[in-house]
């Protein structure tokens, strides 16, 4: 049989704890696998930040808010599949604290610091301290473009390095798994395939729009606006790498939403490093794990009236059970 093209679906998700969030446009469903073994799910619908504003439609400028609202719903989803897992515990002095500065909702403001020390985290290993170790190659190296070209280097194979790392935790291998399970049920649709746990196993774990392919994106065009941006004071340096943040994911939010709707080669080789990236953030699941990924596809988007639209797909009714004409 041809390999299909594939079709823009609208729908993405993220990997959670012991789940899958699926989102297609407000809506969202998050469908976790319970330690008992069922699954549970949570349909929601999320408008983001901005709501409304023409300031979301503009290009290179919705990317940004965009970003926002991956990381505002991402936290929300993972705090939502971590709950099922967590151990009863008496309230600490901490959320005490919390819960007095904020009214109530120590939750609320955990969430909001660890989000912020996490955003600075990040700013910290993936910003400065590349740009800090190509520096030490000042002595030695004196062209400017060819240091933003090291810095860049360097910037990728700490991400790859992170990675590396964090694939060593069983936790996180599990994530990988439920990973893999998303990008492949969404290829599986994308495809013209009938969402089945067979069909899902067949399809893709790698997918253009995936976030990994986005925060390559982000390097590769760091590298480009640093390769011709330039100041020379060290701490304007820093704070520009900083600054420039919103403008490098709106670029880079262009590019993989281009690379989502398109199957031109351009597309396809500017989206080769990031889908080879997703062999490492992404694994084989397992039957139970595209279940869990099925159930929160099922929740938000109607597959079928999908197939049938874009690839004439007639679901065939379930032939009649034959009964037996003679005892066994």
């Amino acid at each position: 049989m041809a390999k299909r093209k594939g079709c823009y679906s609208g729908i993405g998700g993220q990997a959670v704890l012991e789940g899958i969030m699926m989102k297609n446009g407000d809506k969202y469903a998050v469908a976790v696998r319970k330690p008992d073994g069922g699954i549970d799910f949570d349909v929601e619908t999320y408008s983001g930040v901005l709501d409304g504003s023409k300031l979301k439609k503009i290009p290179f400028i919705r990317g940004v808010f965009n970003f926002v609202d991956s990381m505002i719903l991402g936290t929300r989803c993972l705090n939502y599949s971590a709950g099922f897992y967590e151990e009863e515990e008496e309230e600490s002095g901490l959320d005490r604290a919390l819960n007095k500065v904020s009214g109530g909702n120590a939750e609320k403001a955990l969430t909001t610091l660890v989000t912020i020390l996490s955003v600075a985290l990040a700013v910290g290993i993936f910003i400065v301290l590349p740009y800090y170790l190509s520096g030490l190659l000042k002595g030695y190296i004196r062209n400017e473009s060819l240091m933003a070209i090291i810095e860049g280097g360097i910037r990728i194979a700490i991400f790859i390095l992170y990675i590396l790392g964090i694939s060593l935790m069983k936790d996180i291998r599990r994530l990988f798994m439920y990973h893999g399970a998303e990008h492949k049920c969404i290829n599986c649709i994308e495809h013209g395939r009938p969402l089945t746990v067979r069909n899902v196993k067949r399809s893709s774990r790698q997918h253009r729009r995936c976030g990994t392919s986005f925060i390559f994106f982000v390097f590769i065009v760091s590298i480009v606006l640093f390769f011709f941006i330039r100041v020379d004071n060290t701490l304007e340096k820093v704070a520009l790498r900083i600054l420039l943040i919103p403008v490098v994911a709106g670029i880079s939010y262009e590019i993989i939403r281009l690379a989502g709707r398109s199957n031109n080669i351009l597309v396809k080789i500017l989206s080769a490093p990031g889908m080879l990236v997703q062999k490492l953030t992404t694994r084989e699941p397992d039957e139970q794990m595209i279940e869990v990924a099925i159930a929160a596809v099922e929740a938000v988007f109607d597959w079928k009236i999908f197939l049938n639209e874009k690839f004439g797909y007639v679901e065939e009714p379930e032939s009649p059970r034959q009964e037996d004409d003679e005892e066994a």
